[in-house]
């Protein structure tokens, strides 16, 4: 389900310097720092030079990736199936835990002195989604809320706030009243201490779901995608500042798009969702 390295060798890219990004975040520069260890390690396995690209939207990072100007990226859960599809992605490797565990799930939460208590008092409320793309913050809401009872933009206003960190900001400063985000993300968020947990309220968690894929583009050569894969599973989180931000993680797991976004896609075609460029700008 993801694309053939082309037929023809001379098609195949070995680029001296390797183009590194992770998803569009609140504050590029920190995770600039953050992923640094990981540069590192990455440009003494592969014998490149290594830069890391910060993105300004998943739209960016997908059309970066389809031109040729990125050559590994992170690619947010929702937003992975469009990468596949429009820019030729490779999903190879998921970050987890030495046992095999990995992923996220969708939490929503609301202000803690809200009147909210459950999904059904939702309704005729102003809850933050985060991108039309993201999954937690938009495609899994859509889909498994229904089933709770709660039909987003009938039951309740859909506000997109642009990211996980501006829905959570927002439920804090009673922007929202409520928003549906990744457990991930605030996990990190309440870490750096962003926000005060006791502001605010759960109401809400769903099962787990993949979190971010790494993927190296269809076209690089052989030798250079075993080097990075090389780089990925060797590479050794703890005492790194990216083992600190990622708590939880002790290292890059393999993984196939075929199996582990089987979930992702069926939510997505439950959402009508097409794997466009169309699609993907609308965030």
């Amino acid at each position: 389900m993801v694309a053939d390295r082309p037929a023809d060798e001379s098609e195949w890219a070995d680029p001296d310097t390797l183009i590194f990004a992770y998803t569009p975040v609140e504050d590029p520069a920190i995770y600039s720092d953050i992923w640094q260890p990981f540069i590192d390690h990455l440009q003494e396995v592969t014998g490149r030079n290594v830069r890391f690209f910060a993105v300004q939207s998943n739209s960016a990072q997908v059309e970066a990736m389809r031109s040729g100007r990125l050559h590994i990226a992170g690619f947010s859960t929702g937003p992975t199936p469009f990468a596949v599809n429009l820019a030729g992605a490779v999903p190879f490797a998921l970050m987890g835990s030495d046992d095999g565990q990995f992923g996220y799930t969708l939490q929503v939460y609301t202000h803690v002195d809200s009147d909210i208590e459950e999904m059904e008092d939702l309704k005729g409320k102003r809850v933050a989604h985060t991108s039309p793309t993201s999954n937690s913050g938009n495609q899994a809401p859509r889909a498994l809320f229904p089933e709770l009872g709660i039909v987003p933009d009938e039951d309740y206003e859909v506000v997109y706030s642009g990211s996980h960190d501006q829905s959570m900001l927002g439920v804090v400063a009673r922007d929202y009243d409520a928003a549906p985000v990744a457990s991930e993300v605030v996990e990190r968020m309440a870490a750096r201490g962003l926000y005060d947990e006791d502001e605010v309220r759960l109401i809400y968690e769903s099962d787990r779901f993949p979190t971010t894929s790494y993927n190296y583009a269809h076209n690089l050569h052989p030798d250079l995608v075993e080097k990075i894969e090389e780089a990925f599973f060797s590479f050794d989180f703890a005492g790194t500042a990216l083992g600190d931000e990622f708590e939880g993680v002790e290292k890059f797991i393999p993984i196939n798009y075929q199996e582990h976004w089987e979930v992702i896609r069926t939510i997505q075609s439950a959402n009508g969702v097409r794997y466009t460029r169309e699609d993907l700008e609308q965030e």
